[in-house]
């Protein structure tokens, strides 16, 4: 499982590609915004891991406000979390139009702090359709945070249109054997995300290792499996306070 990045230690931040629906996990959207936990300097100066939370209410933005979703976007920045409105290239499927459509829905309705772009092209081919995507994004949301979502390693050149990378997302049996390609080695771990379901969690502070090693700066773990069409990231995972504890401010390395 050898790494590029060389086992960087700077401290790790949590990101959250999405819970479920707030009516439906409220419990999760509270402790999302926990006083503490946001990593952006709350009303005391204090930061802890959670860096980003992803708001999606059906694939995108939704057809009109959320009654439930406004303030649990509210109370997340509240609490020093960036709140990303979920957008869905769909491999380099969708229109520039239809992303800016929904852009904007987002930031009317919710006043999102930047975008996760999900399905994200990874192919040099697409590059440049996607850094114009990517720019007009940040025209729109200024000085907001943009996570491209590509669930691999794509084209080196993609590391200069997003702030972060998702550069693996899957299974635990896939991660723990997993490798980042050398180029990511000349990048802070800041700029790449790591998102890893069906963890169990005896292999916590392993998959944490991993990270380290391979220059991952954000990560997300559960315990939650895709068994029976699930989604493993509506809810926390069930070592939820261990993993924030782990990443936390005065943790031990």
């Amino acid at each position: 499982m050898g790494g590029a990045a060389g086992g960087r230690r700077e401290r790790l931040t949590l990101g959250v590609p999405g819970c479920a629906h707030p009516m439906l996990a409220p419990m999760e959207w509270g402790e999302l915004a926990r006083p503490g936990l946001g990593a952006l300097p709350g009303p005391r100066g204090r930061t802890g891991p959670l860096r980003w939370a992803v708001l999606d209410i059906a694939g995108g933005p939704g057809s009109r406000p959320d009654p439930y979703c406004a303030p649990a976007a509210c109370a997340l920045r509240a609490s020093g979390v960036a709140v990303l409105g979920h957008l869905d290239m769909r491999d380099g499927a969708r229109t520039l139009g239809d992303l800016v459509s929904e852009a904007h829905r987002f930031l009317e309705w919710y006043r999102v702090d930047g975008f996760y772009v999900s399905r994200c092209p990874s192919s040099s081919a697409l590059l440049p359709e996607t850094s114009r995507a990517v720019t007009t994004l940040r025209a729109l949301c200024e000085a907001g945070h943009i996570v491209l979502s590509h669930g691999t390693h794509p084209h080196e050149g993609y590391a200069e249109c997003g702030d972060q990378l998702v550069t693996f997302s899957g299974s635990w049996a896939d991660y723990r054997w997993s490798q980042a390609e050398e180029w990511t080695a000349g990048h802070p771990p800041e700029r790449f995300c790591h998102l890893v379901h069906s963890l169990p969690r005896t292999h916590l502070e392993e998959a944490l290792r991993i990270a380290r090693w391979q220059g991952a700066g954000t990560v997300c773990f559960t315990d939650r499996t895709r068994c029976r069409g699930q989604e493993p990231w509506d809810a926390l995972p069930g070592y939820w306070d261990e993993l924030v504890s782990r990443v936390g401010p005065g943790v031990s390395e």
